[in-house]
């Protein structure tokens, strides 16, 4: 399976200069292809491969006056992003086709050279680890990184990466083998909410930490501050990097916290159950700042990962299940009720209910019948071997190496340093 490990980096005044051309030499190419092909479509042209476009617009290009300076960076940069535009006209073909699950995937877009995040990627060839724990970068240089945790394996590719407050980070995928945890003999059902983060069916309850409810006064202070700037002028860059960094500071605590919690009901149980929520659809209501700032999606995204890597049982509830309605007790579909009905009495057996847990207990009981009909979207459902296979790499933090797998390869310069668990 493949993780993905995310590590500050600390670039000095050249490096953040040769990165801002590599960020800059990149989208260009994208730009340039991406505008090709579009030509060609509209002309009614066949589609243009991507052999002849890396013939035009990386080799030939190299060599005109206008676009010489292509050449001041690693010729791998400029390759991998046509290969990333490649991957993108992909995923919208497979899309359009139905092979692709999930939300329809729209056609590549034109880069700006003022999108927020800015990122190149590498493979092995145009960097490498350094025995005193730098990052050496093709034509960029040793770059300074701080690391968190041990590499459980060498890299097979690297990100770097410039979000919008000026940060930059270091991406690396590895292949790693699954994590095996010692089987526990819990199962848990949860029903994410906005009182309460989530209700577990043991009757456990996450109160949520509402991270960007608590950073609005600060927020509203410096979106103040910023509007009241002339555009275009220092001091409105200098308020506008203020307010960036402030949004990913809550971005940041919103994602360690989920790490946290994601971690611990995977440790705590052998199969875990989830309601498929519309979170887009709810993202368009009236309660979408809070729906956001839940972030119920990355929540349920680790934990479908974090279920793979570690051999639990993980599978999705559909949205149509009517959790709320039927009686945990006896079965009793009671019908709907408004949101403001927190506890109701069922009509049949008379048992009161807290309306979150009875919904917890119900996604379990129906995670249970999902998995025992062997419909469960993991590899590892019903008890079956954990099997090598791929897993997208997250964007976030992919947890700490467990005892008894390697933690040594691939990080030269720390294996004298205190391993750090998140």
């Amino acid at each position: 399976m493949q993780l993905r490990y995310n590590y500050r980096a600390y670039p000095d005044a050249a490096q953040c200069r040769a990165l801002a051309k590599a960020f800059g030499c990149a989208r260009v190419v994208w730009n340039d292809c991406l505008r090709d092909r579009k030509e060609a479509h509209a002309a009614g042209l066949p589609y243009v491969m991507s052999a002849e476009l890396s013939r035009l617009r990386i080799t030939q290009a190299k060599r005109t006056q206008e676009r010489t300076w292509l050449a001041d960076v690693s010729a791998v940069v400029l390759q991998q992003s046509l290969r990333d535009l490649d991957t993108a006209y992909k995923n919208f073909f497979d899309s359009l086709r139905g092979k692709r699950k999930g939300r329809r995937v729209g056609p590549p877009r034109f880069k700006s050279k003022k999108d927020t995040r800015q990122s190149i990627r590498l493979t092995t060839n145009a960097f490498s680890l350094r025995n005193d724990g730098t990052v050496y970068v093709a034509k960029v240089g040793n770059l300074k990184v701080r690391w968190s945790r041990r590499l459980p394996a060498a890299p097979t590719s690297l990100t770097v990466t410039r979000d919008g407050s000026g940060r930059y980070f270091l991406s690396f995928v590895v292949d790693s083998e699954p994590g095996i945890l010692p089987e526990a003999e819990a199962d848990t059902g949860v029903d994410l909410g906005l009182s309460a983060f989530a209700v577990l069916s043991d009757g456990r309850r996450i109160d949520s930490p509402r991270f960007l409810r608590r950073a609005e006064k600060k927020l509203r202070r410096l979106g103040r501050e910023l509007s009241r700037k002339a555009k275009g002028s220092r001091n409105r860059a200098k308020a506008r990097l203020k307010v960036a960094r402030q949004h990913a500071r809550v971005a940041d605590r919103r994602r360690d916290w989920h790490h946290k919690a994601s971690t611990q009901i995977i440790r705590d149980n052998q199969a875990v159950f989830v309601e498929d929520l519309a979170v887009s659809g709810l993202g368009r209501t009236r309660l979408a700042k809070s729906v956001h700032d839940a972030g119920w999606s990355a929540f349920v995204g680790m934990l479908e990962y974090k279920a793979v890597k570690h051999g639990r049982t993980f599978a999705k509830v559909d949205r149509a299940f009517p959790s709320s309605q039927i009686c945990s007790a006896c079965g009793f579909r009671d019908g709907p009720k408004p949101l403001n009905i927190r506890q109701w009495a069922c009509g049949a057996c008379g048992t009161v209910h807290d309306r979150d847990h009875n919904a917890a207990r119900n996604v379990l009981f129906e995670g249970r019948r999902i998995v025992a009909a062997g419909r469960a979207e993991t590899l590892n459902a019903g008890g079956a071997p954990v099997r090598r296979a791929h897993v997208p790499a997250q964007r976030g933090e992919a947890g700490s190496p467990r005892k008894g797998q390697p933690t040594r390869a691939g990080i030269p310069g720390l294996q004298a340093r205190e391993h750090v668990n998140r």
